[in-house]
């Protein structure tokens, strides 16, 4: 059993960026790190230095060609009308850029490296996961590789036989889903908004008996996800008793993210990290989706506290003000004029509001579909 959670990061996250009009040219890992690091969270003992997963390894689940494809593109920085057609490599979503295959797989290396590290117990952060959109011979989504997949799978390799993930992404997570359908040993729960890109996940879809999708609808609260958590989310968790939990953490679903159009405030994440500790063994925890610099690096920080059970202050030390204020999002409109909140504190003022019918209804269908 680790003797404390592990922070799993590497510098390869800064400066690293799609391209300066893609959703995700923004810092994240890396202020997640220096944020963590100002507050005195992350000493040297818990941080962990992320591999980058080898070719051989990254195919348990995706294809060669499509593995070697990848480290073509990077070598070449450019990819021929056959591989982006095939593989959909150098498109507008999932564009050629300097550490193409080099950085998906070190978020992917991480999450490999966390099923070992918690082969007897433990709880691990891998926040530069969470890639659930990849697929086996193709990117998809802004994932490149699928590293929730490949984190199960090492999970699995090392004594978990049953493991619920659980995804409260604002997108749907169809490359998880692709990778474990009808497979009895695998709960899928995932939270997103419905009819957004890629469409899938309808409350109808089960994936063969192992997936509960709830689509909820734009403007999704806190009260909302909570009314979620605590009567389909822990109720079907504690039902399938795992050996393990792969929580899914993507920051896209708060109310200042320029992609989804979601309600909440990062204090919803936070609940549900906490809920899950101690219901597994074995507690891995991913990012995902999260397109504003302050809203992901705050609520992911946020993550790290929860799972430490540090107590989040009411107002930043000048340290951790100072890695906020570095921070820019030029050519969004939320970037242009932040407010001052953004730089001094970690914690969103909650957002409550009705519990509206249509997510009332969509648990009760799922409780039932069930049996919980």
């Amino acid at each position: 059993m680790l003797a404390k959670p592990l922070f799993i990061g590497s510098e390869i996250y800064r400066g690293s960026s799609y391209g300066r009009t893609h959703p995700l040219r923004v810092p994240r890992v890396s202020t997640v790190m220096d944020l963590s690091r100002a507050l005195g969270w992350l000493p040297d003992e818990v941080y962990v230095n992320s591999p980058q997963a080898k070719a051989a390894a990254l195919t348990a689940w995706h294809t060669p060609e499509y593995v070697s494809a990848l480290q073509a593109a990077e070598a070449a920085q450019g990819v021929s009308e056959e591989v982006r057609a095939r593989h959909q490599l150098g498109t507008i979503s999932n564009p050629v850029f300097p550490e193409i295959f080099r950085r998906p797989a070190t978020a992917a290396g991480g999450s490999i490296l966390a099923g070992e590290l918690l082969a007897n117990g433990g709880v691990v952060y891998n926040p530069a996961g969470g890639t659930h959109h990849g697929m086996p011979d193709r990117a998809n989504g802004f994932c490149y590789l699928n590293d929730p997949v490949l984190a199960m799978l090492s999970l699995r390799h090392h004594g978990a036989q049953r493991i619920a993930y659980v995804d409260i992404d604002a997108h749907h997570a169809d490359g998880v889903e692709h990778g474990f359908a009808g497979d009895p040993d695998v709960l899928m729960i995932s939270v997103h908004e419905e009819n957004l890109w890629p469409k899938t996940g309808t409350l109808m879809e089960d994936a063969g008996g192992s997936a509960l999708n709830l689509p909820v609808p734009r403007g999704f609260n806190d009260d909302e996800m909570a009314h979620v958590r605590d009567e389909l989310i822990l109720p079907a968790v504690e039902a399938f008793a795992p050996d393990a939990i792969v929580l899914q953490c993507g920051a896209d679903a708060v109310t200042e993210d320029p992609l989804p159009h979601l309600d909440l405030s990062n204090n919803a994440h936070w609940a549900v990290v906490r809920a899950l500790m101690g219901m597994a063994p074995r507690y891995l925890v991913l990012g995902g989706g999260g397109y504003n610099p302050w809203s992901v690096g705050r609520l992911w920080t946020g993550v790290w506290a929860t799972l430490n059970g540090f107590e989040i202050p009411e107002h930043l030390p000048e340290a951790g003000e100072k890695v906020l204020r570095g921070l820019e999002f030029n050519g969004n409109r939320l970037g242009r004029n932040p407010p001052e909140h953004w730089f001094t504190t970690l914690r969103d003022q909650p957002r409550g509001g009705e519990v509206r019918q249509v997510i009332r209804q969509g648990v009760a269908y799922l409780r039932v579909r069930h049996g919980l």
